[in-house]
């Protein structure tokens, strides 16, 4: 993401000779293909990882934390929101409705998969706190992506306010017929390709045709009119939890998924941010605003919850810091934000920041003994 920073507009990039030699407008739209398809995987991976028998099974405790800690931020992200389209310029042409949506899902989602790798590099998987956090996470991320396929069914294709609502009512059924079909027909579709796919012998078979669902999927989502990694994080669902393929999935393509094409990704968005748009002491002050808002929220959200269900003071400031864990999956909600024309270009170099900013929660849990 900095090397894409560094060679895009806000710095190299500034001059156009070197920036038209460099990256061509040929090259612009296969770098955002191939980072888009390790998007599309990656949110695969995170349905893989999500279960959602252990959300049942954590109780109302993890459930009371999750639905606190997406609540609260999501409402102050609409109270951003509102002062955001008071202040900037430009800022009310995108619908009302749509642009509450997409900063509220910016302001309240937990980054599932930071979070578990964050967990298991300090070794608290295991422990109390952390499979608190991982159910609730689980459930957060549930809930915000499915408010982002809300958002981007409203959206549309950047029509803002002039689209019709039964274009977004359609969109929203056809979403749900679309979940509907994917739990009760492929799901059980996909535990018989699990257990003929446990097996060494023609095991590449079965794991291609689930990499091949993945590309279906998105296409369907993406026909229907919500974004494609919708589909794809769908699917992940789908694939049953027990026994030896998932995990064989997961060692198949996650380097090369995480290890490549996601940093693609980050690049392609550091190549469209331009940090010198962000100019004089009120788009600061918004920037300042944004970033407290979502940190506060998240946190105090989620002491305030724990503290009420009886966990002691320490360990429900460590859940408030691990559900604030963010990061690449701002950088998602927010690039498709752009994409729709809601969102804001500043509001990209917001969440660099906030990125850095998450980088830090192992430093701040480390001291935490079990």
């Amino acid at each position: 993401m900095k090397g894409g920073v560094l060679l895009g507009p806000s710095v190299l990039g500034r001059s156009k000779s070197y920036l038209h030699r460099i990256f061509p407008s040929w090259s612009t739209p296969t770098l955002e293909s191939v980072a888009s398809i390790g998007l599309l995987y990656f949110l695969f991976l995170v349905g893989l990882e999500l279960d959602l028998h252990s959300i049942r099974r954590s109780g109302k405790r993890a459930f009371s934390i999750a639905a606190v800690g997406i609540s609260l931020p999501f409402v102050c992200g609409i109270g951003v929101a509102v002062i955001l389209r008071k202040t900037v310029e430009g800022a009310d042409e995108p619908g009302f409705a749509q642009f509450l949506v997409f900063m509220g899902v910016a302001l309240s989602i937990t980054a599932f998969p930071v979070l578990a790798r964050i967990l298991a590099e300090l070794k608290l998987l295991t422990t109390r706190v952390g499979e608190t956090a991982m159910a609730a996470a689980a459930f957060n991320d549930v809930v915000a992506w499915i408010l982002l396929a809300l958002a981007v069914a409203l959206a549309g294709n950047g029509s803002g306010s002039h689209k019709s609502p039964l274009i977004s009512v359609w969109v929203l059924l056809s979403g749900l017929a679309f979940v509907v079909l994917m739990m009760v027909a492929v799901r059980p579709a996909m535990e018989v390709v699990a257990r003929r796919g446990e097996n060494d012998a023609g095991d590449e078979v079965y794991v291609c045709l689930t990499l091949a669902g993945v590309l279906v999927s998105g296409f369907m989502t993406d026909l229907i009119g919500i974004h494609s990694i919708f589909g794809a994080f769908v699917f992940g669902l789908t694939i049953p939890k027990e026994g030896n393929f998932a995990k064989k999935l997961t060692e198949r393509i996650e380097d090369f998924v995480l290890g490549l094409l996601l940093p693609l990704y980050f690049a392609s968005s550091g190549l469209k941010t331009d940090v010198t748009t962000i100019r004089g002491a009120s788009a600061w002050g918004l920037l300042v605003l944004v970033i407290a808002t979502a940190c506060a929220g998240k946190i105090l959200g989620t002491f305030a919850v724990a503290m009420f269900c009886m966990i002691p003071a320490r360990e429900s400031l460590t859940l408030g810091v691990l559900m604030n864990t963010k990061g690449l999956v701002e950088l998602i909600v927010l690039n498709i934000g752009k994409e729709k024309k809601v969102t804001f270009f500043f509001l990209l170099f917001l969440h660099i920041l906030m990125f850095t900013y998450t980088n830090l929660a192992p430093y701040t849990c480390s001291p935490i003994k079990y």
